[in-house]
């Protein structure tokens, strides 16, 4: 990753709990969480090579950035069914690239780490946690992963974890980007449901210098363990057909992207050059209303 094309927000009293807080929590709310939603998603490819870039750089806490409510989020489509057996194959090794906050990693003002911060177990990722006041604006997005085992017949991997972060609308990186220094936005931890699904209410992220858009994830084979990156079993990124991109972009906001599409590809990207099947998320949805993304994250369980 090139850190030269990259570039934390203080732990308030009630992140001095970390992930534990959460967790009793949500083994207590479990059997009202756990959805059976399903879905059956795309995926059949190639290996991609390693990098990630960004924009800004690490600074000052001077926390500010988008709206101050959330957009709505569309509805949710019809939903598949789950695959149970057939054949998959494991989604490509990636880069966590310079910005993941999940402690492997330090900003301007020391380790960046969120997977210690009561909160970041959440579906919806748009606002700032913790103390942040931050909404990161856009158009709307619902990420809908499913987890299966790529190497047992496809089953859906129940509580397996997904830690999920990506840009705002303009290319920025909450904790690590002049201005978003003191946000958390657009991070979030999801546990699998007994479909191995995960779903996350955030917005299109932009386009920013030298990199397609992108999202980026681990994955952890457990929620208790998804408070150290020591113990995730995947990281990865995806990304998004080149007509929705060009759909998103033409709205108020994302001007900056639209510059930024046209000087870069799928072919000419660090991580996507050498092929995006089993990266290429299903889309439905519009700019008005929002979209609805989905993919298969096959992983050797």
């Amino acid at each position: 990753m090139d850190a030269q094309h990259d570039a934390r927000h203080d732990g308030h009293a009630d992140h001095q709990h970390g992930l534990a807080a959460d967790l009793d929590t949500m083994l207590n709310l479990a059997s009202n969480r756990r959805q059976s939603l399903r879905w059956l998603l795309a995926g059949a490819g190639a290996l991609p090579m390693l990098g990630c870039g960004g924009s800004g750089g690490a600074t000052a806490d001077t926390s500010t950035s988008g709206a101050t409510t959330a957009p709505t989020i569309p509805p949710t489509p019809p939903t598949p069914t789950t695959p149970t057996t057939g054949a998959c194959a494991v989604i490509p090794e990636e880069t966590g690239g310079p910005y993941p906050a999940d402690g492997s990693n330090s900003n301007g003002s020391g380790v960046a780490n969120v997977l210690n911060q009561t909160g970041v177990v959440r579906s919806d990722i748009r606002s700032s946690f913790g103390g942040a006041s931050g909404v990161a604006a856009g158009v709307p997005l619902t990420i809908k992963l499913q987890i299966v085992n790529a190497s047992g017949g496809c089953s859906a991997l129940a509580g397996y974890t997904v830690y999920l972060w990506h840009c705002d609308r303009d290319g920025q990186y909450s904790l690590y980007s002049s201005g978003v220094t003191g946000q958390n936005y657009l991070r979030g931890v999801q546990e699998a449901d007994s479909g191995g699904n995960v779903s996350f209410s955030t917005i299109f992220p932009g386009c920013y210098a030298g990199r397609m858009p992108h999202v980026h994830f681990e994955v952890y084979p457990t929620l208790a363990k998804s408070a150290s990156a020591a113990n995730r079993v995947k990281t990865s990124q995806f990304t998004f057909p080149m007509a929705t991109l060009n759909e998103v972009y033409a709205t108020a906001g994302y001007s900056s992207s639209v510059r930024n599409l046209a000087q870069i590809s799928y072919a000419s990207d660090n991580v996507f050059g050498d092929g995006t099947t089993l990266q290429m998320a299903a889309v439905s949805g519009n700019a008005s209303d929002g979209y609805v993304v989905t993919l298969t994250l096959g992983v050797a369980g």
